[in-house]
């Protein structure tokens, strides 16, 4: 069997360990043993692209996050009264800044549906109209049994799925009742 990728990297890693000096900084070499198993774990797995779910959600939004996590950092050093002050102040204008930015989203989304409305573009008013709806769809996990029972419960569910998949791959009963048909056609 051949060794993937990120054993290989990390096997590396540890080897590398074993040649660094005793003098050095314990953080500073848990920092590096840290910067090898990122680097090694982006050029062996790859590195996925963020998907934003907000769209409205930009650089501003990001920059009040710092703020707000800022705050709540010098909050848990100091939990002086001014820095509780403080910090409900900013979590109170992170949230209106978010909730004017989905607001202003939502209306230019809006004034979109309008205007594809308006000059009969029927394809971009329905696209627009899916892409604002699917927002948060809840699942139903519910199973029937044969008989037609319904199954909420996970681990009913489990049972329900493996029996179905057992049924379905099950290749050695099929084979077994062609192979005696043939045998009594044949003697």
């Amino acid at each position: 069997m051949k060794p993937c990728k990120i054993n290989i990297y990390l096997s590396n890693i540890i080897s590398a360990l074993d040649n660094s000096d005793d003098d050095d900084d314990v953080n500073r070499t848990s920092e590096n043993i840290k910067e090898n198993i990122q680097t090694s774990a982006k050029e062996s797995l790859g590195l996925d692209e963020f998907k934003q779910n907000k769209p409205w959600f930009d650089e501003e939004c990001l920059s009040f996050l710092d703020q707000r996590k800022r705050a709540k950092i010098q909050w848990i050093h100091d939990p002086s009264q001014s820095n509780v002050d403080n910090l409900n102040k900013v979590r109170r204008g992170v949230s209106r800044h978010f909730r004017n930015k989905k607001k202003a989203y939502l209306r230019a989304k809006i004034e979109e549906l309008e205007i594809n409305n308006k000059i009969q573009n029927i394809r971009d008013l329905y696209r627009v109209i899916s892409g604002i709806k699917k927002g948060c769809q809840s699942r139903c996990n519910i199973v029937k049994y044969k008989k037609g029972d319904l199954v909420a419960e996970s681990h009913g569910i489990v049972a329900r799925w493996r029996k179905y998949f057992s049924q379905l791959f099950n290749v050695h009963g099929c084979w077994a009742g062609r192979n005696t048909h043939r045998r009594t056609t044949s003697t």
